[in-house]
């Protein structure tokens, strides 16, 4: 620091610290924060006072459709439609005809009555939020807690709407059920304000163990599986009352990881000699041709990348028709090989994808390398793999530990070419998980846990590769 403030001057060396802490604060702390607060809350749909308000929806939803079905001098005057129909709830909540002649649930979960023939007066068909209309309703609990209900927990009267009923006594069952749960819903709200905000559930759900039911041949095939055994013996896998449990997530989690070292490796084991020819075996012109050939194709938008190579391992791809061509399969008789179920696919298009980050680090501190300690090795008798066990990988390990850890990083949470590549045939990595719970499940606290306790374990996996290799934070400026 005195040496930056000698040659830039106090004023710009605090302009740059503060640059610095603000890029960190604002990109790095920030977000973690948000992600651990985040993590740490009960999703909003879990909550009690939540399913306490999904049922007093479904109630009014029930009764708004229910009065579709009164007899004409019991119902509402409804306002007429350009057609001569009468008006129905849409979906989006505007009165739209329908063109059935049976009533059918609309877009938004609304089971809406027909208007192209005469709906019978005393029964209904099968509307899904009057089923759900009831105090039995469950509450959102542990697999392995007692089943409770707004009945059993909040002792609440059994309420349900009785299809078998006249319609204005079922309209009238959904309101007492409006009644009786209405003030439990503010209660219960007023509780959850005042209570601690922050809770471990979520991360517990990572851990969680699912029963998985199966016949006796298929538990004996799964069984017998080294990847299950393997789970057995680290408790990723039991059986209890025997029902197999599988703790899947955590298993999705494991594989993710393991995929990700065993591609850095393929990674490492492919790169090192590139590295090694462009810094120390290739003279200046074909380093430069070398170089060129790595940069360019990474001029081209990696998603485009990565569906240059769906085209090469379709089914009817560029390479099965390569081997039909040489007569290895016949495409004719469906011998295609499926490359995009294969794990190793994933791998050679990952590395392929960071190949980069691999390299880059290694040829910077190999290039620094004297090469007249190579020339006194030869001279001294010692073969190529001593060379490299004994001058070359010494000096080249903060490179390769950068290398290593960088293409770790991207590989552990690759999305694009597990998703393209696989499409859905191959166990799913880890951060397609985290993007269910965020975007498909819409379980965004659930997704939060996920995503901090991943970055924490995958810090704590470099941390141990660092120490491993005895890497120090000042080496890789060097790389």
């Amino acid at each position: 620091m005195r040496a930056l403030v000698q040659t830039y001057g106090r004023g710009l060396v605090a302009a740059f610290v503060l640059a610095v802490a603000a890029w960190a604060l604002v990109l790095i702390a920030f977000p973690q924060l948000t992600m651990l607060d985040k993590s740490l809350r009960a999703p909003g749909r879990a909550l009690d006072s939540s399913v306490a308000a999904t049922v007093i929806r479904d109630a009014r939803t029930c009764q708004a459709v229910l009065k579709n079905y009164l007899p004409s001098d019991e119902a509402p005057a409804a306002p007429a439609t350009e057609d001569g129909g009468l008006a129905i709830p849409s979906a989006g909540g505007m009165a739209v005809p329908s063109a059935g002649g049976m009533a059918v649930p609309s877009a938004g979960g609304m089971a809406v009555p027909s208007l192209g023939g005469t709906p019978k007066r005393a029964t209904r068909p099968y509307i899904l939020q009057c089923d759900r209309t009831t105090t039995e309703t469950t509450f959102v609990r542990d697999l392995d807690a007692a089943r409770e209900t707004l009945v059993s927990a909040y002792g609440l009267p059994v309420l349900d709407v009785d299809d078998s009923l006249p319609v204005a006594e079922q309209i009238e069952a959904a309101q007492a059920v409006i009644d009786a749960v209405t003030p439990l819903h503010a209660r219960l709200l007023e509780d959850e304000a005042g209570a601690f905000p922050w809770t471990t559930t979520n991360f517990e759900v990572l851990i969680a163990a699912r029963p998985i039911p199966m016949s006796e041949t298929t538990k004996a095939i799964e069984d017998a599986r080294l990847s299950n055994q393997f789970f057995d013996l680290i408790g990723l896998r039991f059986e209890k009352d025997g029902v197999t449990h599988v703790r899947l997530t955590l298993v999705t989690l494991f594989r993710t990881l393991f995929f990700a070292v065993l591609a850095t490796a393929l990674s490492l084991v492919v790169c090192y000699p590139i590295a090694f020819n462009l810094a120390l075996n290739s003279g200046p012109r074909k380093a430069v041709w070398l170089f060129l050939a790595l940069v360019i194709p990474y001029a081209i938008v990696e998603l485009m990348r990565v569906y240059a190579w769906v085209s090469l391992i379709e089914t009817r791809g560029l390479i099965n028709h390569m081997l039909d061509w040489i007569g290895l399969i016949d495409l004719e008789a469906d011998e295609a090989i499926p490359f995009k179920r294969s794990p190793i696919t994933v791998f050679v298009v990952i590395v392929y994808t960071y190949i980069l980050f691999m390299v880059f680090p290694m040829v910077n501190v190999m290039s620094t390398l004297d090469r007249n300690q190579l020339e006194a090795g030869r001279d001294l008798g010692a073969s190529t793999w001593r060379l490299h066990r004994r001058i070359i990988i010494p000096h080249a390990k903060p490179g390769i530990a950068v290398g290593c850890i960088t293409t770790f990083m991207l590989a552990a949470g690759a999305f694009s070419v597990p998703r393209i590549i696989s499409r859905g045939l191959q166990s799913e990595w880890f951060s397609q998980t985290i993007y269910n719970k965020f975007f498909e499940s819409e379980n965004s606290n659930v997704g939060a846990a996920y995503s901090f306790a991943f970055t924490i374990l995958c810090f704590g996996i470099v941390a141990l590769f660092m120490w491993l290799m005895r890497a120090r934070l000042k080496d890789f400026v060097r790389a």
